[in-house]
Parts: C-alpha cells; structure tokens; sequence
C-alpha cells in the first residue's frame, strides 16, 4: 500500500534527487500551481538537485520561457528534461526520410534541423506525431482514416509525446499518446521516447550527474507525478521510487467528500499495474 504524505517534506531527507512531472504537477496548461513552485523552490534550497521531467513534444531550449509565462519561477528547478529531447535522437537516425508529419503549428521547433525531408502518407517511410493538429475540435477517431492507411503499408510511427491526455484548466485535451494506442491496437509498430519509456530517464540521469557532478543512486532518486500510465509506470520501470500527486489529470475523480480515497487511489494505480511509494493531493 502506498503511504498518504502531507507534504513533500516529510520524505525529502531521503532523496538527494527529485525527477518531477511538469502538467498537472506544476501548472495546469494556464495557470502556475504556486504551492508546487514553492514545494520545489524549499527542497532546492535544502540543497536537493530538481529536474523537470516532460512530456512536452519539443526540446527544452523553449520551455523555461514557456514556464516564466505561466508564472513558474525559473528557481524552482535545475534542469529540464523532455520527451521532444528524447525523440529527436529517434527521429534524426531516419533522416532524411521522409516523413509525413502530424502536429501543430506550435510544435514547429520539435522538427528543426533534423535534416528530414516532409511527404505525403502515400510516399512516406515513416510518419510521426507531436500532438493532434487542432487539438481544441479533433479527437483520435479523426485520424482513423489515416491509421488504417500507414498500417497498410507498415509503417513506424513516432510519437513525441506518450500522454493519452492532459488537463488543460478544467478540459481533457488528447495527446499524441491517444493516436499512437490507436495505431498500436491495429498492429502498427510505434516508437516512444518519453515516460514511461528509458530514454526519456537515461537523459535524465546524465543531467542529474552533470548537474550535481558526481554519479547519483537510484536509491536516492524520487519521481513526482500525476499519470499513472506514464509517471509512475515509468518509475516503476526504472526501479524508482514515486510520488502520485493524485488529483492533476485525474481531478477530484480519486476523491470522497473532498479528500483523497484510499480505495481509489489504489483502483486507479492497479488499473496500470503500477505501484506508488508515495502519495499527495497536490504537491505543497
């Protein structure tokens, strides 16, 4: 059974690192959750190492200036550490394809200076995805057409982006993970980089020993998360220790009365098969 924590203080002598999720820990997609900023800003101050661990389909060069607009201060963490970092190495070893991309706009700088060159679906070697194209009105049946096309011709999918969905103020918006389950479930080979998958926490390890400056123990490891599916599995995986902030994309779904429920708390971690050491509302 996991151990109900008031605050991250209660567990913060034994961990000399704190991998710790972005959305639905930090800031909901509009707004900064304060106490969580504040949470992290003590535990770096009490000479903790912290490292924002994302899911976030770019690099991590934009992603300070996009926490500093949501009122994140840029002290409440050492480094960052993303899913777009993790699949660029993926997506540069296929260049220069090509590729029949999938995405927004905004995700623009995922796909720079990768040397890939952009097709249709019909002439492409493999297609990747950051995130649906207009998240706000597509859900994943719009791209059923296009699933059975590219599974027709066998083709790798890439995915930026594992989530299935993210909290965006009080609205579920689907990610990149939702087409790629999809795709999964007819048979399509899929490629993930970020949690719950190694590559996105092999990162992390080499920037939490470059930051610290020494090699760092897993034992000494924490990560703190809201998806069950991809922050705690992906602990688990990697035989760390977890934090489950228990309302972020699942809001007040794992409450009774206005507190956490032990029960559903427990339901919501053995539906993923994953196993949290810890667990907290909110992180404070």
């Amino acid at each position: 059974m996991s151990a109900f924590i008031a605050t991250i203080d209660a567990i913060a002598d034994r961990y000399d690192v704190f991998f710790c999720d972005v959305w639905g820990v930090v800031h909901n997609g509009r707004a900064s959750f304060p106490a969580a900023s504040a949470a992290l800003q003590r535990l770096r101050r009490a000479g903790k190492c912290v490292i924002l661990l994302t899911n976030v389909p770019k690099p991590r060069d934009p992603i300070p200036r996009q926490l500093a607009r949501l009122g994140v201060p840029d002290d409440a963490y050492d480094g960052i550490v993303t899913s777009g970092d993790a699949i660029r190495a993926e997506l540069s070893a296929r260049a220069p394809g090509p590729m029949y991309k999938i995405g927004p706009p905004q995700d623009a700088v995922l796909w720079e200076g990768l040397g890939l060159a952009r097709s249709e679906l019909a002439e492409a070697g493999f297609f990747a995805i950051s995130g649906l194209n207009h998240d706000d009105r597509e859900t994943p049946e719009d791209y059923a057409g296009i699933l059975k096309e590219a599974r027709a011709r066998d083709l790798e999918l890439l995915c930026a982006n594992p989530d299935i969905v993210v909290r965006v103020g009080n609205d579920l918006v689907w990610c990149a993970g939702a087409i790629a389950r999809d795709y999964a479930a007819l048979g399509g080979r899929v490629v993930m980089a970020g949690k719950p998958y190694a590559p996105i926490y092999e990162l992390a390890y080499r920037e939490a020993q470059a930051l610290r400056g020494a090699p760092v123990d897993k034992a000494r490891i924490v990560c703190i998360g809201d998806g069950v599916g991809t922050d705690v599995s992906g602990a688990n995986a990697q035989g760390l220790d977890c934090v489950f902030i228990a309302s972020g994309m699942h809001g007040e779904a794992l409450s009774t009365d206005g507190a956490l429920d032990p029960k559903k708390v427990e339901a919501a971690l053995a539906l993923e098969g994953a196993q949290a050491a810890y667990v907290m509302p909110t992180l404070i």
